[in-house]
């Protein structure tokens, strides 16, 4: 019986941070009663044709066993919108009794009451984004909060019950020092989150953050120091106990995000809501980007102008999206998973590319695993590459 996720996607915020480039909106709080309204029509035309699955001729029902809530601020907006949409998603769909079922919340925008109806709505995992224990870099990231502010979150969630908690930390920020890293990391420890995400900033193009870089306002650390960050995170985090699994993700024994690690071994999801992403059986789409046209399209009853095709794929990209993918995994990708799954053996199909890869330092093929050499997780791209 096939298991896929449900991702969800909430746009709001009360402010956009200077260097996301997500689709996310402030100032549109005209359109929340609307969007809801259309999130739950979505999730009922998504049930009519990914509710079931023929097998061998056999009808059967396809289960969800995570659920993910993102944007966005899912927290800005009222917990009785969160409320709607996972009473619909159980509805329609067969969401197992052991999902795995996250919320993004910011502090800032947080509640004791609004924690206690999460939890009361059966959602057992919460991420909390908090970027930096630094004040001073919270403020110049534009975000809306203090470090008091996310201490104040997290043991409301700890105190309601909540016994798997995620926290997002980032490197490598204009004026950020590697001191700032381990006071930021050691803070964190202290807290015992169940998981922590660590990414390196990206800055993209049409953001606050790259137009203050571009004028020279800001400066980004160079490049190795932003490397001596993420190894002094890695090596901090793993001597108090928490195992590196995926290049940016670091978790407790059994407390790795099941809804990440289903997208990393290539497993299928559905996307609801304005620029969500879906993968079913190889055929990859996603929603418009345009918050006023998903709106009146769903309305109108033309929601099918709401969806862009992006690829139907064939064997050879599944297995090279597969390489691409279980590469992020510090454990790699497991040659056996790899046989079931598409009857190749991966050592011959990809010979040219591990060769070279092999040569070059970068991965290493280690009884029934191919994975990154600390040299491939540096330079993790230059790897991915190969098999785009």
């Amino acid at each position: 019986m096939k298991n896929i996720g449900i991702y969800v996607h909430i746009p709001f915020c009360k402010q956009k941070c200077k260097y996301c480039d997500f689709i996310s909106f402030s100032n549109k709080e005209n359109c929340i009663n609307d969007y809801f309204d259309c999130l739950l029509m979505e999730i009922e035309e998504k049930a009519k044709d990914y509710k079931f699955e023929v097998v061998n001729g056999i009808k059967e029902k396809i289960r969800v066993n995570t659920i993910y809530i993102g944007g966005g601020t899912p927290s800005f907006v009222d917990e009785g919108f969160i409320e709607k949409i996972l009473i619909k998603i159980k509805e329609n769909f067969n969401v197992l009794k052991t999902a795995e079922i996250t919320i993004e919340v910011n502090p800032g925008t947080i509640s004791e009451s609004k924690l206690k109806k999460y939890y009361e709505f059966g959602i057992n995992r919460i991420s909390i984004g908090l970027q930096s224990t630094n004040d001073n870099l919270l403020k110049m990231l534009g975000r809306i909060h203090t470090f008091s502010e996310f201490e104040y979150t997290y043991n409301l969630a700890r105190k309601i019950g909540f016994k798997n908690i995620n926290v997002d930390l980032m490197i490598g920020l204009p004026n950020q020092t590697i001191k700032d890293i381990e006071c930021s990391i050691n803070k964190v420890i202290e807290k015992s989150p169940e998981h922590i995400s660590v990414y390196s900033l990206i800055v993209e193009e049409n953001t606050k953050m790259f137009e203050l870089i571009e004028n020279g306002k800001l400066i980004l650390p160079d490049e190795e120091v932003e490397r001596e960050m993420y190894w002094l995170v890695k090596k901090s985090l793993e001597a108090n106990g928490y195992k590196h699994y995926e290049i940016s993700n670091f978790a407790k024994p059994k407390k790795e995000s099941k809804h990440n690690m289903n997208c990393w071994k290539q497993e299928s999801y559905l996307g609801i809501g304005v620029a969500a992403h879906s993968y079913f059986n190889g055929i990859r789409f996603s929603n418009i980007i345009d918050l006023k046209n998903y709106i009146n399209n769903l309305k109108n009853n033309v929601s099918v102008h709401n969806v862009v095709f992006h690829e139907n794929q064939n064997k050879e990209k599944m297995m090279k999206e597969y390489m691409l993918l279980g590469l992020r995994k510090i454990d790699g990708v497991n040659i056996t998973e790899f046989k079931n799954k598409f009857s190749e053996n991966l050592i011959y199909i990809f010979r040219d590319e591990l060769n070279k890869l092999v040569g070059e330092g970068l991965i290493e093929v280690e009884k029934n695993n191919v994975r990154l050499t600390d040299k491939g997780i540096d330079l993790a791209n230059l790897v991915w590459m190969e098999f785009v």
